[in-house]
């Protein structure tokens, strides 16, 4: 990857807990999302589509949380991203991590979403990496899920493949809201590294250099220290520009012809998509078969989302054998290094396979499906 995250290709939601019926209300959590999603949005920092954003305020019922997580991890091809601000509740009778919603009530955790819940939904997502930022009490007891902390074989358990988590506070400390102040202390310090950037930082931040910068202003502060947990390294993923490596107004990082080809990449999908939900599915196939043209220098989520849309559209209209060439195709790009967007080709080109009546084909394509997955479970540490 050469650049931060593929926007077409990557979904966001952003979750905000600011009033509550029995707990104390939280004001600075809706400027935290509204702020956060302004500079996610901003291409000189990530320029991520609206419509790859989804905003959730004061949810009162676990569905409310969680379906928009679900639904996100279906769209996202490259990564994922699902910040919680509100509060973080322990259950009188657990030392797990419970998100609280509109109607919960202190130390009592049926009245909230538990923390396995939302990381059940993390591990559905076809999302290629996962990041998971938590402004809360508490918040480190997930990082400490992830991580295995105290618990001889909990991270086995309860890891999420790809997954990044950054935390708020330790699993034992309150996440701290300033009185007077806009945002709450860790996303008040989140969003001037957006905003301002790091001064002698590299041109694109990742998660890694992000949570440094973060644990040394917090703590010059005297302000709760944040935590993380990663999983495969993804540490190293550039997430967003450094704005103070860039001129005024310009996107900051390396802006090479690839980027100009990934965005017309996404802007055929983007357009094929709006024809195919009006019903003109028969105009939209020409404009990804015109977007796969520029396929060299797209982002590899994005490249990826045209291949699995055409193939759909294919199929739909009867055109099964040029489907499979697609996926076969995209199979060929993606198995060395994906492992597991080539699974989810395999299992999409199986099925056209069998839909077209070459079946031992199709088994031959699931066979090496599992081979993937048995080869990603040995390469675990």
């Amino acid at each position: 990857m050469t650049g931060v995250p593929d926007p077409v290709g990557s979904r966001a939601v952003l979750i905000g807990g600011a009033g509550y019926r029995d707990l104390t209300g939280l004001p600075a959590v809706e400027a935290n999302i509204e702020d956060l999603a302004a500079e996610l949005h901003d291409a000189t920092v990530w320029g991520l589509p609206e419509r790859n954003l989804t905003l959730v305020r004061n949810p009162s019922h676990p569905e409310d949380l969680l379906d928009p997580v679900h639904q996100a991890g279906e769209e996202a091809t490259d990564t994922l991203l699902v910040y919680f601000a509100g509060h973080g509740m322990r259950d009188a009778d657990s030392a797990d991590l419970f998100l609280a919603l509109y109607g919960s009530r202190e130390n009592v955790g049926y009245t909230a979403v538990g923390y396995q819940h939302l990381r059940s939904a993390l591990r559905a997502s076809r999302a290629s990496r996962k990041v998971v930022i938590l402004d809360c009490c508490f918040s480190g007891r997930a990082a400490r899920t992830l991580a295995g902390g105290d618990e001889e074989g909990l991270a086995a358990q309860t890891a999420v493949e790809g997954a990044y988590v950054l935390t708020a506070s330790p699993a034992d400390r309150v996440a701290l809201a300033p009185d007077g102040e806009r945002h709450t202390a860790f996303t008040g310090e989140l969003l001037k590294v957006l905003r301002e950037g790091i001064p002698d930082g590299p041109e694109l931040i990742d998660l890694d250099t992000l949570f440094r910068t973060l644990e040394v202003r917090l703590r010059g502060k005297n302000r709760p220290l944040p935590r993380q947990v990663q999983e495969n390294g993804v540490g190293r993923l550039k997430i967003v520009r450094n704005r103070a490596r860039a001129e005024h107004g310009v996107p900051a990082g390396p802006v090479l012809r690839g980027d100009l080809q990934s965005a017309m990449v996404g802007t055929g999908l983007a357009l094929a998509r709006t024809l195919r939900s009006a019903g003109r599915t028969r105009d939209a196939l020409p404009v990804l078969r015109l977007a796969l043209r520029e396929r060299f220098g797209a982002g590899d989520g994005d490249l990826l989302a045209v291949q699995l849309e055409l193939a759909d559209m294919l199929a739909e209209t009867g055109q099964l054998g040029e489907a499979i060439g697609v996926l076969e195709e995209a199979f060929v790009r993606v198995h060395r290094f994906h492992r597991p967007e080539a699974v989810l080709v395999c299992r999409w080109l199986a099925g056209l396979l069998q839909e077209s009546g070459n079946h031992i084909h199709a088994c031959e394509v699931l066979e090496h499906a599992l081979d993937l997955i048995q080869d990603d479970k040995r390469a675990r540490p």
